[in-house]
């Protein structure tokens, strides 16, 4: 069966919602895919992504916080069963499916944020580089014997100018910002290899070979992105963060993107060039 939540009164189901988006809202205002009109449970009160049989959930930084079978949680890999409490309400997870992930890897992979609250980012607002050297030293206990990703990826980046058109011959003009949406080749993943390569920073000329099914990349507490393999693609996905990562100058969507041959990603003050290797 597909992944859902569960409404629980007094021990007993009583709404069922299905994970059929990639990102779910759960929320005290109307606007959110699951609506808990309650004085206690945040307007924005928790975000859970599902990427193929893997369902994550994140405290939004919500007033009242939420637990995950008893325990304060900011961030959990579900699991099946798992109940989620906002307040007095229950939610629980029910998934039968075989997961990509274990939940070893995501705390790994997915590292928690500072205890320290940080002021809310304009969905529109730049991200700025992340402000923190990784040495060589480092870096390499994010990549394996081989050189390949294992998930996690921090770096020092430069400010990345926004892309402009030429001013008009005409005059009359200033720049103006532009990005181009080019729509993805339909393929087949079977067989095919793909990597990133990171092209600001410290760590320029990096690549990173993407091996799993499922590749986390980012900075915690700033922004995290899923990169997925499926039958017909490489998509990326938001996880974390008050601002979506862009592609090829385009802020990411609340779904998942498919990328391109060549697509350039900025996430967490770092741009980088996905691509397929020959």
């Amino acid at each position: 069966m597909a992944a859902k939540l569960v409404l629980m009164v007094n021990g007993s189901p009583t709404t069922e919602y299905p994970l059929t988006k990639e990102r779910m809202t759960i929320g005290r205002k109307p606007h959110n895919d699951i609506v808990i009109d309650n004085l206690a449970v945040s307007g924005e009160h928790a975000a859970i992504v599902t990427i193929l049989h893997d369902s994550f959930l994140e405290d939004l930084d919500s007033t009242n916080g939420l637990e995950v079978n008893g325990a304060r949680s900011k961030k959990h890999f579900l699991q099946n069963n798992d109940v989620i409490e906002i307040g007095k309400h229950k939610l629980k997870y029910l998934n039968d499916q075989v997961t990509q992930m274990t939940s070893a890897e995501f705390e790994r992979t997915m590292v928690v944020r500072s205890s320290v609250n940080q002021p809310a980012q304009s969905a529109v607002k730049p991200v700025q580089p992340a402000s923190m050297n990784v040495t060589q030293t480092q870096l390499s206990k994010l990549l394996d014997d081989e050189g390949q990703a294992t998930g996690r990826y921090m770096a020092q980046a430069a400010p990345i100018p926004t892309p402009t058109m030429p001013a008009s011959p005409h005059g009359g003009g200033t720049t103006q910002p532009v990005a181009a949406f080019v729509a993805p080749a339909k393929i087949s993943t079977a067989g095919v290899s793909a990597a990133i390569q990171i092209l600001s920073g410290a760590n320029a000329g990096k690549e990173l070979d993407l091996v799993k099914n499922l590749t986390t990349l980012g900075k915690p507490g700033v922004q995290v992105a899923v990169l997925t393999r499926r039958p017909h693609g490489f998509f990326i996905t938001h996880v974390e963060g008050a601002t979506f990562p862009l592609v090829n100058g385009q802020t990411l969507a609340n779904q998942a993107r498919q990328l391109n041959d060549h697509d350039v990603i900025e996430l967490a003050g770092v741009k980088m060039e996905f691509y397929f290797k020959g």
